[in-house]
């Protein structure tokens, strides 16, 4: 490419860029033409934003709604003690300015909502997720799925991290991984559970990475692999997980055509259609299912790659969309049938169609999520009391 495009400037800034040949002259040019939008000036977008106009992305779109606050600076490096108070946005724009003028940032200072989120991502290339609640990461990935635009997604929790591309007009989405919430009372935010102040840079970074790779055409993106990332054992995995065919945005038949009301999608931990059975004949707590776990066949009803993320040691697969073909062996069983979910709702219909056909099952209530955080307490407490002793 004829590098007369650039000015001495621009060669002296992106010089290590130039000198890959992978990138030079013409992948420079492909950045400084990209137009990236981070959703989310948190700890995520900080250094995805960072990183993003450090490498020379020509347009960056910031949106974010909130204001700058003193418990934020622990891990949000994009802002400092004197943007206190302060937009989000403004403040990303003047550090990003400071870094890198010549790129161009579009502040976009309002949270994303199914009113403005197709409006808003249609002007961009690809998108970074940088937001820490499950009714934005659907309501992101659905628009974004909708327009055809590659999906960068990162997700933070204490020690761990998460980080994948979805592009649903490759088939692999945010709903092939995650079909459906969790209960908002089974899952705390940063804000409740605490993460460690590095971890979204490690995180937000990978995410700069994979969508520096989707503009340079470069590499192999973690397009449906799941990466995880433990701080505590320095532990780094991948796990690949597939298009699900019957997937409500990317399926074959998708049932997702335009943005629907997530909060209510994401508030509503069990099935909107009404079990015909009682919660007192249906639901098990996981200290009641702890308790006889060796003397039960516990049945886990999710799809395969879901149980490849995390399992309940112990339990037998029977994805809920085979259940029906597999009645017959299960009415044959000795053994009290108890389901599990991710948070419950899959399960509980598993419990009617078993019911409904004469077989005695009940299932663990809040899914997985629950018998985490069961365990989870139950750790904490016993750690508390031997710090007491």
């Amino acid at each position: 490419m004829n590098n007369t495009h650039f000015t001495n400037q621009e060669r002296d800034r992106y010089s290590r860029h130039l000198l890959l040949p992978e990138v030079g002259f013409e992948g420079q040019q492909r950045l400084k033409e990209a137009k990236i939008l981070v959703i989310g000036a948190g700890g995520l977008g900080s250094p995805a934003a960072l990183y993003l106009a450090a490498a020379g992305i020509g347009t960056l779109g910031i949106a974010d709604g909130d204001v700058v606050e003193l418990s934020n600076l622990q891990r949000q490096i994009l802002h400092s003690t004197q943007n206190i108070g302060k937009s989000k946005v403004s403040s990303a724009v003047e550090h990003i300015h400071a870094l890198n003028p010549l790129v161009r940032v579009i502040p976009h200072t309002m949270a994303l909502t199914r009113d403005n989120a197709l409006a808003i991502i249609a002007d961009y290339d690809v998108v970074v997720d940088g937001t820490d609640n499950f009714a934005t990461r659907y309501l992101v990935n659905d628009a974004s799925g909708l327009l055809g635009k590659p999906l960068v997604y990162g997700s933070v929790f204490r020690f761990t991290g998460q980080v994948s591309v979805f592009d649903a007009a490759k088939g692999g989405c945010y709903r092939c991984l995650y079909p459906e919430p969790p209960p908002p009372h089974l899952v705390p935010n940063c804000a409740e559970g605490g993460v460690l102040g590095v971890l979204p840079g490690i995180i937000g970074t990978i995410q700069a990475t994979e969508a520096l790779k989707i503009v340079l055409g470069i590499g192999e993106t973690l397009h449906r692999r799941l990466l995880l990332f433990d701080a505590l054992s320095m532990n780094i995995s991948t796990i690949n997980f597939p298009h699900n065919p019957h997937c409500a945005l990317c399926g074959s038949e998708p049932g997702i055509t335009e943005l629907q009301d997530y909060e209510a999608f994401c508030n509503t931990a069990q099935s909107t259609e009404k079990s015909a059975f009682s919660q007192e004949e249906t639901d098990l707590s996981p200290h009641e299912i702890a308790a006889m776990q060796e003397s039960i066949l516990f049945v886990d009803v999710r799809e395969a790659q879901e149980r490849e993320v995390r399992m309940i040691p112990g339990t037998v697969h029977i994805p809920l969309a085979a259940l029906p073909e597999a009645l017959t062996e299960l009415s044959k069983q000795e053994k009290p049938i108890v389901f599990h979910c991710h948070s419950g709702k899959r399960s509980r219909a598993a419990v009617d169609l078993c019911r409904k056909n004469g077989i005695a099952a009940k299932h663990l209530a809040g899914g997985i999520l629950a018998w985490e955080k069961f365990f989870f307490d139950a750790q904490f407490m016993s750690d508390l009391r031997a710090g007491l002793k």
